[in-house]
């Protein structure tokens, strides 16, 4: 039993939250909260939020499973912590900073760079993708017998932001160890190894979002979000056969944006 269908949270024992605990499970109330501890970093719970990256590659169902916890102590499903975001945010700033490194760029193109990754990469496209999941999810995959649930946005967008670290970390950092020496020569080595690395990275992004709204109990039908898997594949033969080399035009795409 969730903490707020306790009798003492109803009126009149009628099944409906009292106007006082309805105001405070708001999305307004709940977005004000996060953002008010998005500035007392002492509140933040960075270890936590560690290891949530962790096991994000290990084991990321076990993440998912204190999405549960939450909702049972918390009667909410997204975070109410900014850490895991701080953290996000750390790891970009030094992988991209990195990237300019690797491709000998100048200090301002760096933050150009910086800029561009941040606020269009993880923000602009994250505010896309959670979006458009939010309403998918909420149109066809909530079970006709629930539809008192629906999917929290703010929800929405941390699975993207969980499914988006694997991502960073291996196209943004792990990769950087092979780009100059390997990844854009001219050579099968170089498209094969730089193509499977995206190949990995993208299958952890939609693995990782399939588990994120497959943990919802009232969501159905969550499988047909590995169908991508297909595609995803497919191209990855194609790039191959044709000799497309996606590392090197990311990196061409980067330089081209910050001149």
């Amino acid at each position: 039993m969730l903490p707020t269908t306790s009798v003492s949270s109803r009126s009149q024992g009628n099944g409906a939250l009292s106007p006082r605990d309805a105001a405070r499970h708001t999305a307004g109330a709940k977005r004000y909260k996060y953002l008010r501890r998005l500035l007392h970093f002492r509140q933040m719970d960075f270890e936590f939020a560690l290891w949530q990256m962790l096991y994000l590659f290990t084991s990321p169902q076990r993440v998912y499973r204190n999405f549960h916890y939450r909702k049972q102590t918390k009667d909410q499903w997204a975070r109410d912590d900014p850490a895991f975001l701080v953290l996000l945010s750390v790891w970009l700033c030094v992988s991209t900073v990195g990237f300019g490194f690797v491709l000998d760029m100048g200090f301002f193109e760096t933050i150009k760079l910086l800029l561009w990754v941040v606020f269009i990469d993880c923000v602009g496209v994250g505010l896309l993708i959670a979006t458009l999941m939010w309403f998918i999810s909420n149109k066809y995959l909530v079970k006709q017998q629930n539809r008192d649930y629906d999917v929290e946005w703010g929800y929405a967008f941390d699975v993207h932001l969980n499914a988006f670290y694997p991502l960073l970390v291996i196209l943004h950092f792990i990769q950087l160890f092979f780009i100059n020496y390997v990844i854009i020569s001219d050579s099968v080595i170089g498209y094969f190894v730089g193509n499977t690395l995206w190949l990995i990275a993208i299958g952890y992004y939609i693995y990782v979002t399939f588990l994120g709204y497959s943990a919802l109990p009232f969501l159905k039908n969550t499988a047909i979000l590995l169908y991508p898997f297909a595609l995803l594949i497919l191209l990855y033969l194609i790039s191959l056969a044709c000799g497309w080399n996606f590392t090197k035009m990311l990196c061409s795409f980067y330089k081209y944006r910050v001149k």
